[in-house]
């Protein structure tokens, strides 16, 4: 990953953009690191597996939520009413 000063941002902006259309640009000030720069194709593939994670988290959350409230193990209710949710959800897409 290639580190440029907040100063070199500021003066070669170009080519900080062209930089970071290769890799992550790392901008520092006092030698520490405050800010990231990156192409928006490396930014979308990092969402999605943002999104991802949190639909999992969720889905799991919510999986806990209904055996607790009904109850593990009673007619496989649980995995009927989650397999239903995901179908509704296809539907939707």
């Amino acid at each position: 990953m290639r580190t440029m000063t907040s100063v070199e941002a500021q003066n070669r902006f170009g080519e900080l953009l062209d930089a970071a259309q290769r890799e992550p640009v790392t901008i520092t000030r006092r030698g520490r690191p405050v800010a990231y720069v990156l192409s928006q194709h490396e930014y979308d593939a990092l969402s999605q597996a943002h999104e991802k994670t949190n639909n999992q988290a969720a889905q799991a959350a919510a999986h806990a939520a209904i055996a607790a409230f009904r109850g593990k193990g009673k007619g496989g209710a649980v995995e009927r009413l989650l397999e239903d949710r995901r179908i509704d959800r296809e539907r939707e897409a």
